[in-house]
């Protein structure tokens, strides 16, 4: 008795391609946030508070920012680097860790602090122009009594790259 092997052969290629696909879509962001080039970092103070924040100052890195990633150490944080000032907007997608935004003024000082869920879509924005947006665990401003007004030290040598 022959096994009927015409079936097989059409679905093969379909089966192969949907196993491509699963492990794709399971495995990209994975490798993807893994593969990255590591940013350079900058060390903020908030007074006696000390931030290791990456830098992410060009557009590609401002876009990514911290998706994909499980996990953020308890005194570091992500800083954007804009061209120019403006009312910037954060977002979480494909954001895994719950987060809290600063927008900070040119001298560092807070404008406005925004809790941020993950994966939320919505825009988070600031209530006036700003150069620098910094992403730290949500509540990190917070536990530390920082509030708008509250000024930042070290981004004076800070300059966005194209």
């Amino acid at each position: 008795m022959t096994r009927p092997t015409h079936c097989f052969r059409k679905i093969a290629p379909l089966w192969r391609a949907g196993l491509l696909y699963l492990f794709l879509v399971d495995f990209t962001g994975t490798a993807w946030a893994q593969a990255q080039a590591p940013l350079p970092t900058v060390t903020l103070t908030a007074g006696m508070h000390v931030i290791q924040a990456e830098v992410a100052d060009r557009f590609v890195t401002r876009m990514t920012g911290l998706m994909h990633r499980p996990e953020l150490a308890p005194n570091a944080g992500m800083l954007f680097v804009f061209e120019e000032r403006d009312k910037q907007c954060m977002w979480m997608k494909n954001t895994l860790i719950p987060l809290s935004v600063a927008y900070l003024g040119e001298d560092g000082t807070i404008i406005n602090i925004a809790d941020m869920r993950p994966h939320d879509e919505a825009s988070h924005c600031a209530k006036s122009p700003v150069r620098f947006a910094l992403e730290m665990n949500q509540g990190w401003f917070a536990a530390r009594g920082l509030k708008p007004g509250a000024r930042l030290q070290g981004l004076e040598r800070l300059k966005p790259r194209p």
